[in-house]
């Protein structure tokens, strides 16, 4: 593994040990060039995935990216980092069970609104806004009142 510090090839594992949903493998590694620590996740990946975007261009999938922007969303409201993880392992899973090796970036972006809409309102609405464009302020209003209404049925 390349130290992220010097880019030396070599490191060594220090320590292993499982994520707390179960999901990855986490392991604490020591550099043999320069001797700094650092973290690294092993994760099983059952295929290649590809990511078709909406300008039909296409990606690799990249789990990273969905964890970026649901702790985004998430910034500042007091969500766990487990609660956070847990929401973006369910949309990993839910990717890998389709069966397909291309999905729609689209079909992500749902997946994850879906999640985030059952962890935090804000976030949703956050997240949302983002994904869905909203140009002007009535975008917003209009769409945490639906959030809102929907909370009160």
């Amino acid at each position: 593994m390349r130290c992220p510090f010097c880019a030396h090839d070599d490191s060594q594992v220090k320590d292993s040990r499982p994520t707390e949903d179960n999901t990855a493998i986490r392991r604490r590694r020591q550099c043999e060039g320069c001797g700094a620590r650092f973290t690294t996740f092993e994760r099983v990946q059952l295929r290649e995935i590809t990511v078709v975007k909406s300008d039909e261009a296409r990606e690799p999938f990249d789990r990273a990216k969905i964890e970026q922007s649901v702790a985004l969303a998430c910034r500042k409201r007091g969500i766990a980092q487990e609660r956070l993880d847990q929401l973006v392992s369910g949309v990993q899973r839910q990717i890998e069970t389709l069966g397909e090796t291309e999905v729609a970036s689209r079909a992500i972006g749902e997946m994850v609104m879906e999640g985030l809409h059952r962890l935090d309102a804000v976030a949703y609405i956050r997240f949302a806004s983002v994904y869905r464009d909203f140009t002007e302020a009535k975008d917003f209003e209009e769409f945490a009142s639906s959030v809102r209404d929907a909370v009160k049925h």
